[in-house]
């Protein structure tokens, strides 16, 4: 067995796997209620599902064609900001009262995305009167 064949079973694999992934991730936005849950499903199951896909044309692209320098790119650039605007997603929903809110913490503790200055909460008071 030659190594462009072991590449097309390895594209193969990472086409179905990342298919499946992203399936289940559209599957997951449409039937989940409220935005924290939508917001699980793409946003995790997704990544996976991108970054198979981005990981197929990785390795027919090097074995294949002249490389994949903008598929490393696109995967690294999506593995950093999916993380990042899923979470300030959640921090908005969380301040817009969207949500349940977090657990009491006990001692007078305050989770982080609450402890505001005074100057930044009167700037979230016309994001909670909206509400």
């Amino acid at each position: 067995m030659t190594y462009e064949i072991v590449a097309l079973y390895a594209v193969t694999f990472c086409l179905v796997v990342g298919s499946i992934f992203t399936l289940v991730g559209a599957i997951g936005l449409l039937k989940f209620n409220d935005g924290m849950t939508r917001l699980h499903a793409p946003t995790k199951v997704g990544t996976v599902g991108v970054g198979a896909l981005l990981l197929a044309s990785i390795i027919y692209n090097g074995v294949f064609g002249e490389g994949a320098v903008q598929e490393l790119l696109i995967m690294g650039f999506l593995f950093v900001t999916a993380p990042i605007s899923a979470h300030f997603i959640a921090k908005v929903n969380m301040h817009r009262g969207t949500c349940d809110t977090p657990p009491e913490l006990p001692e007078d503790e305050q989770w982080a995305t609450f402890d505001l200055p005074a100057s930044d909460q009167e700037l979230t008071k016309p994001l909670l009167s909206e509400s």
